[in-house]
């Protein structure tokens, strides 16, 4: 090999273990926000799972009505799609946005008309690119999401709802199962499903002692309003836990896609390290070959 491709692969080994060290730092910090991401949804669970249980004993009652459970539909349907920031995160934007895709043509496909409302820099792109109908573009998902600004989000889908220029809300996001598993999915955010117990039999004592618990409990000024009142409560924690979710999501995959990046950096310098050991080798066998030759030559 010539002097020429030795330097060549000498330069590219510097240049591998320089991005490795870019891999590296960027796993390390992935694996620091993940341990924070994980713990704000550990801590914002118990407060959602409350607020929730709440609105379906309200349900409970058979004179109940509310327009965020109304179950009659136009034809226009927001869809909510949070994805990331930034790239380098391997399948994780890819798999949020295809799903979202594919749920935006199956409604279409069904004869509604579908408004995107993307959070996250990578999610407006797409949707832009795309020229899809945009609500609103002014949201991004970052590591110090607050309930206010959450608020602020679900107020103005809320609002958007209740002036009729949409009358269902989808949302889809990817939910953090594990480091290494995380899935999109897609929920439903209004109208409310009811989960309530009114419309199944009570075959458990536990239920029943629920459903009479249930039936003690006066809301004033009436259950209606209190349900409605909490409604912003409501979506803003579902919206707060789905961002921290997937915030989780993102540093998951970002840390995998790193060290991935980072284990092949190393397999390739090792390889291109025997490669120049060779090289120079086999340069250094010739170069005595020559000098043997030369004092063979002079004798």
């Amino acid at each position: 090999m010539a002097t020429a491709n030795i330097k060549d692969v000498k330069r590219r080994i510097k240049s591998v273990e320089n991005t490795m060290q870019i891999t590296k730092a960027m796993e390390l910090v992935a694996t620091s926000k993940l341990r924070g991401a994980k713990e704000r949804a550990v801590a914002s669970q118990p407060y959602f799972n409350t607020l929730y249980e709440t609105m379906c004993e309200i349900q409970q009652d058979r004179g109940f009505k509310s327009i965020y459970t109304k179950k009659e539909f136009l034809k226009t349907v927001l869809v909510v799609v949070l994805a990331g920031d930034r790239g380098l995160a391997g399948g994780f934007n890819h798999n949020v946005l295809k799903l979202a895709e594919e749920k935006i043509k199956s409604l279409e496909k069904d004869g509604r008309t579908v408004m995107v409302f993307p959070i996250g820099k990578k999610a407006v792109e797409y949707f832009e690119k795309r020229r899809y109908e945009i609500y609103n573009k002014d949201y991004q998902i970052s590591d110090n999401i607050t309930m206010n600004k959450s608020l602020s989000l679900s107020e103005s889908i809320i609002s958007g709802f209740r002036n009729g220029v949409y009358d269902k809300v989808e949302l889809v996001y990817t939910t953090f199962v594990s480091t290494l598993v995380q899935n999109a999915l897609s929920v439903t955010v209004l109208p409310i499903e009811s989960n309530d117990i009114r419309d199944r039999e009570q075959d458990d004592s536990t239920d029943s002692v629920k459903s009479k618990k249930s039936a003690l409990t006066l809301y004033e000024p009436s259950a209606e309003e209190v349900f409605d009142g909490l409604i912003p409560k409501y979506i803003s924690g579902l919206l707060f836990c789905s961002i921290i979710d997937s915030y989780a999501s993102e540093q998951a995959a970002r840390r995998t896609a790193m060290e991935s990046a980072s284990d092949n950096a190393s397999e390739m310098i090792d390889s291109l390290s025997l490669l120049y050991n060779r090289a120079r080798q086999a340069q250094i066998t010739q170069e005595l070959n020559e000098i043997v030759a030369g004092q063979l030559g002079n004798n």
